[in-house]
């Protein structure tokens, strides 16, 4: 199996329910960043971490993500003629981009969970490794970008790899704690992923970010998942199956600073973070 990683899926088919009622009209991964949308900080990812093509799984409803990725030959002959020198540096910057990679996407017609939304991108997949980037989770100022360290220790081990950040112990129950053995700095074999624990059964200070790479191994036992009670396939129990199984996953502590954007509180103190930490608009604020 090659330890190269050119392809990654991109799940945003989700309805943004925690969102509403803004996410009416908007998909959530199109709220700003600061002056960016979420979406454009991943895909700037992918292609900063050598990603060649990025495939979405899009709902039946979204039309928006690839007219946004796309260049724009009639916008920019306007912004020519009204000679707006600075958005046309602004839009060209933004389609660099756009160079020396492609986009598609794949329906998921109903949202039956995360690892139901991955498999959705199995064929446009094939037997290759791939990354997985949800739109909740933005990582800046890091060493290089988050999926190019995740992809540093794939290189390594030829398994799946998850990113991890340290979280307070009040705040572990609201996430995905793994059960870890240390292996190096930053680095550790997971041995166990316990869904929003009670906080006094958290077994790490360490919990799941959504950045992944997965093998094809992990769509073999995607295929055979048994849905939940909800009815969705969800990618932490067919980790935990893995595991169970005996199989080798790993977690990597990511550096950088963490801005979570899976709801709306989180998105918005996210926002204000990087506005201020922008030097175009902090010392204003």
């Amino acid at each position: 199996m090659s330890d190269e990683i050119k392809k990654a899926i991109i799940p945003v088919a989700g309805l943004g329910t925690r969102f509403l009622p803004l996410s009416k009209a908007l998909p959530k991964e199109f709220f700003p960043l600061a002056d960016k949308p979420v979406i454009q900080y991943i895909v700037e990812e992918a292609k900063n971490s050598g990603i060649s093509e990025i495939i979405f799984v899009v709902n039946p409803n979204q039309k928006i993500i690839l007219n946004y990725f796309k260049k724009d030959p009639v916008l920019e002959r306007i912004l020519i003629k009204r000679k707006k020198e600075n958005l046309l540096k602004e839009l060209k910057d933004f389609e660099k981009i756009l160079d020396d990679i492609s986009f598609s996407v794949v329906v998921q017609k109903k949202p039956l969970g995360d690892g139901h939304a991955i498999l959705q991108a199995a064929k446009a997949v094939g037997q290759e490794p791939v990354a997985v980037l949800f739109a909740d989770d933005v990582v800046v100022d890091g060493d290089g970008p988050a999926l190019s360290q995740l992809m540093a220790i794939y290189k390594t081990c030829n398994c799946p790899v998850l990113a991890l950040k340290k979280m307070p112990q009040e705040k572990l129950s609201a996430y995905g704690v793994p059960a870890v053995e240390r292996i190096a700095s930053r680095l550790y074999k997971i041995k166990k992923l316990i869904e929003k624990p009670e906080i006094s059964e958290a077994p790490s200070d360490l919990v799941v970010v959504g950045k992944y790479i997965l093998t094809p191994e992990v769509f073999d036992y995607l295929k055979k998942a048994s849905p939940s009670k909800r009815g969705e396939v969800i990618l932490a129990e067919v980790f935990d199956k893995m595991l169970l199984d005996g199989k080798i996953i790993y977690g990597y502590d990511l550096k950088g600073e963490w801005l979570e954007c899976g709801d709306k509180e989180k998105w918005m103190k996210s926002f204000l973070r990087l506005c201020l930490k922008d030097h175009r608009f902090g010392p204003e604020l």
